[in-house]
């Protein structure tokens, strides 16, 4: 639930289920309760609860199994509030002409789309025909930039198991100049006690941002022998040299994703803070226009990249979405975290 290192911070506020039109109004009421809680103005907080409407009113038209996902991103004096729609519908097409005020049809995202655009300060839309569609839409104060909160190169999603209020699962992120670092922890089991153990190791995360994903992992795993402990893994990524390092304990997964393929990353067997017997990096090439993508056992490791072009053309956020859509378990906690460098 947590994207740390550097600022911003951005925390999952809530995941629901849009089943039927009664879902609308707990969305945007979510929606509206976390703008003022982030400081927006009665006016902004109600053009947000607007635009959740009516994303949640697309999904009852349009979608199969319809979630709506708010967001906070908090920085040091700024913060914004994220909204993602995630669907299993037909998909689009042409997900550009479909979102134009004016062209609603079975399967398109309707006229609302449009007024999602105007009250938004960044959207993106990402829709694979048979699969279905990713809107993001991420709401400022004012309308106005964010010097604090800029477009992201990094975006991770993380979902509770059925039942539990709080996720295991949390995702870290520093950056520097030439160099993006990310964490993915997998706290053994579920609830406030597997929270916990990933927490602690986001903050031995943020501690030692300049050592080796190596011995990242192995201060992790010192630091987990109070708290149940679980899986873990570091990736580095170097985009001058074009390369990632990773480390990993126990089983994140973690895979470069470039030209169509996926290459796998290498984690160690055992149990940050409890079983360790080796704790190696590896070094993995990282062509021009790579993602990197780790993730919880709560998400499948069958998920292809075959035929899935538009995918890895899309946001961060939006990559997230879909691979928990497509991959995620529902009976248990599960974590993304999707790293797209630039140059």
């Amino acid at each position: 639930m947590t994207a740390a290192g550097s600022l911003p911070v951005t925390e999952d506020f809530a995941w629901l289920r849009v089943e039927d039109a009664t879902a609308h109004g707990r969305a945007r009421r979510a929606a509206a309760m976390l703008a003022t809680q982030l400081g927006f103005g009665e006016v902004r907080a109600t053009e947000i609860g607007l635009a959740v409407t009516e994303l949640g009113t697309n999904l009852t038209k349009h979608a199969v199994e319809g979630v709506l996902v708010i967001r906070a991103i908090r920085a040091v004096t700024q913060a914004a509030v994220e909204v993602v729609a995630i669907d299993r519908g037909p998909g689009m097409a042409d997900a550009v002409a479909s979102g134009r005020d004016g062209e609603s049809t079975t399967g398109t995202l309707g006229v609302g789309m449009g007024a999602v655009r105007r009250l938004a300060d960044v959207t993106s839309v990402l829709s694979e025909p048979g699969r279905g569609t990713v809107v993001t839409a991420r709401f400022h104060p004012r309308r106005m930039p964010l010097e604090e909160i800029p477009e992201a190169d990094t975006a991770g999603l993380t979902r509770p198991i059925d039942g539990e209020e709080v996720c295991g699962d949390t995702y870290a992120v520093h950056h520097e100049p030439g160099r993006l670092r990310l964490m993915m922890c997998d706290g053994s089991g579920h609830g406030p006690l597997a929270a916990a153990a990933s927490r602690a190791a986001a903050d031995v995360f943020r501690d030692h941002v300049t050592a080796s994903p190596e011995a990242v992992v192995k201060h992790i795993h010192e630091a987990l022998r109070r708290t149940r402990g679980g899986a873990v893994a570091v990736a580095e990524i170097n985009t001058a040299a074009g390369t990632v390092r990773f480390a990993g304990l126990g089983n994140i997964a973690g895979c470069v994703v470039a030209d169509g393929r996926k290459q796998g990353m290498i984690s160690a067997p055992g149990v940050a803070g409890h079983q360790a017997r080796t704790i190696r990096a590896f070094d993995y090439p990282l062509p021009p226009g790579a993602t990197v993508v780790l993730h919880s056992d709560g998400l499948t490791e069958r998920w292809s990249v075959e035929g899935r072009e538009r995918l890895f053309a899309a946001t961060p956020l939006a990559i997230a979405a879909a691979l928990l859509r497509d991959a995620g378990i529902r009976h248990d906690d599960a974590g993304v975290l999707v790293g797209k460098p630039r140059p």
